[in-house]
């Protein structure tokens, strides 16, 4: 069995699902855990952070119900209102930096979130990726060269393939896969209490 953890980078309930997401790995060190990016702002979605009056109000409820943290230069981000969240980029990153280190997944997508969630970085920019894994002790151009060449395009096409073949219409999603059978274990917002219960149900 392995947890496949369905996310998107600029999803703001995904970086509420970061705490429970490391407790439930943290717990489970011999569940192996893959991280796919979904595709949730792309296409026409792709437009100016504004667009979306809902992102304050949910924001507040993903602090209350979780305790993420949203920081100074994030919040000025949506105050300005021009910022542009790309999806297809933050998946690209995902993938360099899957690439480097992808027994870290799960800890790197965190460490992705909080680039953007407390320090207000953009997740298009290469230098986002470097100041990533200069912080997670990885090789800081190797992850930008990865993130800038055309295999992080075609991993990212790959993650959002994936995402729709498991049916995941709702981010963040976490899966227990075993062979063949599927079980839903978090979708949105759960605790690592709820996702171990759940993962007894599963058979682990």
């Amino acid at each position: 069995m392995k947890l496949v953890y369905v996310f998107d980078a600029y999803c703001g309930w995904s970086h509420g699902f970061s705490a429970t997401l490391t407790e439930t790995a943290r717990r489970h060190p011999e569940l192996p855990v893959e991280v796919v990016s979904g595709g949730l702002f792309t296409g026409a979605r792709r437009v100016p952070i504004r667009e979306f009056g809902y992102v304050q109000g949910a924001n507040a409820k993903i602090a209350e119900l979780t305790g993420a943290e949203f920081g100074a230069a994030y919040d000025r981000l949506i105050a300005d209102g021009s910022f542009v969240m790309d999806s297809e980029a933050a998946a690209r990153g995902m993938a360099a930096l899957r690439q480097a280190a992808p027994d870290r997944a799960a800890e790197l997508a965190a460490a992705l979130q909080d680039a953007f969630y407390a320090d207000g970085l953009s997740l298009s920019e290469e230098s986002t990726y470097r100041t990533v894994a200069e912080a997670a002790g990885l090789d800081a151009d190797a992850v930008a060269a990865a993130f800038s060449a055309p295999g992080a395009a075609k991993a990212a096409r790959a993650d959002f393939r994936r995402a729709a073949e498991y049916g995941v219409q709702g981010f963040p999603t976490l899966l227990a896969v075993d062979g063949e059978r599927v079980t839903v274990l978090a979708v949105g917002h759960a605790t690592a209490d709820q996702v171990a219960a759940r993962l007894v149900a599963a058979g682990s």
